[in-house]
C-alpha cells in the first residue's frame, strides 16, 4: 500500500528544500556516486502544485 504525505512550506521554507536537496545532488556528483533518488524527489519538490491558503480576518466588528 502507498502512503502519502502532504507538507505546507511558504516560500522561505520552500527555498530551503530546493536549495538543501540540489547540495545534496552536488555532492553526490562529485563523490561520483548516484543522484536518481534526489534528483526524483528535487523534481517532485519543484514540480508540486501551489494551493491558496484563504485566511480570514477576525477582527471584531
Amino acid at each position: 500500500m502507498k502512503e502519502e504525505r502532504m507538507l505546507t512550506l511558504n516560500d522561505y521554507e520552500y527555498g530551503v528544500v530546493v536549495n538543501a536537496l540540489n547540495e545534496m545532488r552536488n555532492d553526490l556528483i562529485k563523490e561520483e556516486r548516484p543522484t536518481d533518488a534526489v534528483d526524483e524527489l528535487l523534481l517532485k519538490t519543484i514540480d508540486a502544485p501551489t494551493k491558496k491558503v484563504k485566511r480570514r480576518n477576525h477582527e471584531t466588528r
